[in-house]
């Protein structure tokens, strides 16, 4: 766990590693060294194509692309790809289900210094409400890679949630990985912490933390939002009746959204939401934000303790 590799970093080289294929087109908006796309582009010049800054414009060529039958990455930064390119994701990606990777880097507060303007705290609510449109939020560099190459290889418009800030290594490179299918990384009866995206790290540490005090909690990487692993948290709930969801986004429409609607369907249980309170993010240094956030093992480990008090 002491290596520590950004998940645009690991997306780079996942994209160079599978570009062999000639039906891969790799589209970038200008930030091509940003979203590490450029490691595609050094192997492919051919296949790469800067559009400029003109993110809307390159969803939609994305899409053209895409409808004469090749596979289409399309990068920029997880504001653009789900703000100001929203209308052409939705109608132009979305409505017709092609064949579009949307690989939106420099998501969350952990963004840093550049500020609300740039930090992506709605962006996992926007796209897991376009219907088709699979979610995926790596919580490290294994797991980066192995999604994206199976994002390759499925059919349909995907939005892969990528980072900035270097996150520790978690798992083995012969970790299998399923689009669709949480991972349960660490086993427990007393409460369930559910995690995306590098929260997953903060997770297992405020999993140990509870430990320390006698309470055993089970930690699952959720990666993939959407489709939801609807099996692992029913689970989960029924099993250690109570769940926290952590994750790097606003709490309402995301992580904690997402898998409250498979609790109340099916084996409601107590919950609580770690994440951003319904607030912007601030420019700052990402680890003073994360702390600013409460996106921290402190806060997990503080709500677990308040939510064992309201277990049946």
């Amino acid at each position: 766990m002491s290596q520590k590799i950004a998940t645009r970093t690991a997306y780079g080289a996942a994209l160079a590693e599978i570009g062999g294929n000639p039906n891969i087109v790799v589209l970038d908006a200008d930030l091509s060294k940003s979203t590490k796309t450029d490691t595609f582009k050094k192997k492919y010049p051919e296949r790469h194509i800067n559009v400029g800054i003109a993110e809307s414009n390159m969803m939609s060529i994305a899409a053209g692309l895409a409808a004469c039958g090749k596979t289409v990455f399309a990068s920029t930064f997880a504001i653009f790809a789900s703000g100001r390119a929203y209308d052409q994701v939705r109608n132009s990606i979305g409505y017709p289900h092609l064949n579009v990777k949307i690989g939106a880097t420099h998501a969350g507060i952990t963004v840093g210094e550049d500020g609300a303007s740039h930090q992506a705290l709605e962006d996992i609510a926007l796209m897991r409400a376009i219907p088709g449109m699979t979610v995926i939020s790596p919580a490290d560099a294994v797991s980066t890679g192995a999604l994206v190459k199976l994002a390759a290889e499925m059919v349909g418009p995907v939005y892969l949630r990528l980072g900035r800030l270097d996150v520790p290594v978690l798992y083995e490179e012969n970790t299998k990985f399923e689009i669709g299918k949480g991972l349960t990384i660490k086993d427990g009866k007393n409460i369930t912490l559910i995690a995306t995206g590098f929260m997953v790290q903060q997770a297992l540490e405020a999993a140990e933390r509870l430990k320390a005090e006698g309470i055993s909690a089970r930690v699952i990487d959720l990666h993939t939002i959407k489709p939801i692993d609807t099996e692992i948290i029913v689970k989960a709930a029924r099993e250690t009746g109570a769940i926290i969801t952590c994750e790097e986004h606003n709490i309402m429409g995301g992580l904690g959204s997402a898998v409250s609607e498979v609790v109340v369907r099916n084996a409601p249980v107590p919950m609580d939401f770690v994440g951003v309170e319904d607030q912007f993010g601030k420019s700052g240094k990402p680890q003073d934000l994360i702390v600013k956030y409460g996106l921290t093992p402190e806060k997990i480990v503080e709500k677990a303790k308040a939510l064992l008090k309201r277990k049946k």
